[in-house]
């Protein structure tokens, strides 16, 4: 059975960690200083938080890494029994091999309960001399302010489409699967600088295609082409809302694509079409207001047929 690319080509070591230079050079300080506090990674999905944890660990802890590291997923484990058992359990045994502390990571910890991080916070203060903790989240305002204070908080950002680019073209190599530029360009539109979803989609089209072409990357990741998107913007701008609706029926039968995520291309493709500013902060308006009424619940069909109108609306 073949391994998941990105644990395949997860980097093992500080070194390895592609993007993120101010955080990975404050972790190799932590690295050679042998010392660090608890830690909060934050940040968006795919940028590198949980590998970052991962390398720093295998730096500080090398031969004695599996006895001295331990990952937990908060979303699974969020109650106040974890806590009080798994997590203190780990974090009261001294460190193994002559390591000066163990490291217990938390994923997702926005997700714990207010109880659950309550309990958490006695624990990191009763066991800071036999292991300290890294709390990987989405949201910072999530983690409540006591442990806030008790942490050093580093914040992750994007990848640039160079850092992405750079793994792909890599990890093809290793893999000896033909990729191409629009292929590239891609894999990079639809995972908007989540390099985790990148190689995911790099992987997923390499089982069903030869080569890594723009083609093939839009018809198994089922998203639409930009140009769709923009020339069903520009008939509605222009006044042209049976047309528009049009294209938008199509992407709905066709691609079989939900109201949220043409939403999201539609709000990417403004952000980034030329047009001017006026023009594009009112339409940025009107689809604010169509995702906030998707989210609760409203028809599909209906609130985007509403979106195409209020465009239309914009050219009266």
């Amino acid at each position: 059975m073949h391994a998941p690319f990105v644990e395949k080509y997860r980097p093992r070591t500080l070194r390895d960690v592609v993007g993120q230079d101010k955080i990975v050079a404050r972790l190799k300080g932590f690295v050679a200083d042998q010392s660090m506090p608890h830690l909060i990674f934050a940040g968006p999905a795919g940028t590198g938080k949980t590998t970052s944890a991962i390398a720093l660990a295998h730096d500080l802890f090398k031969g004695t890494y599996h006895q001295n590291f331990k990952e937990l997923n908060a979303s699974d484990a969020r109650g106040i029994q974890v806590v009080r058992t798994v997590v203190k359990d780990f974090a009261r045994i001294h460190p193994e091999g002559g390591a000066p502390f163990k490291i217990l990571v938390l994923d997702e910890a926005d997700n714990m309960t207010a109880a659950a991080q309550h309990a958490l916070r006695r624990t990191m203060e009763n066991y800071t001399r036999t292991c300290r903790f890294i709390l990987i989240c989405n949201y910072s305002n999530k983690i409540i302010a006591p442990i806030q204070s008790r942490c050093a908080v580093l914040r992750f950002t994007p990848l640039t489409d160079d850092d992405i680019a750079g793994r792909l073209r890599h990890i093809a190599e290793r893999e000896d699967i033909a990729l191409e530029d629009d292929g590239i360009k891609a894999i990079l539109y639809v995972s908007s600088g989540d390099c985790r979803k990148a190689v995911n989609v790099l992987q997923a089209v390499s089982t069903l295609s030869d080569t890594i072409s723009e083609e093939a990357v839009y018809q198994v990741t089922g998203r639409v082409y930009p140009e769709e998107i923009r020339d069903m913007i520009n008939l509605a701008v222009d006044g042209e809302l049976n047309k528009s609706q049009e294209k938008l029926e199509g992407l709905l039968l066709d691609f079989g694509l939900a109201g949220s995520e043409i939403i999201k291309q539609i709000h990417s493709e403004i952000l980034h079409m030329e047009m001017p500013e006026a023009l594009r902060i009112a339409l940025l308006r009107i689809v604010g207001q169509i995702d906030y009424r998707l989210s609760e619940g409203a028809s599909e069909v209906i609130q985007l047929s509403a979106l195409l109108a209020k465009m239309v609306l914009l050219k009266v």
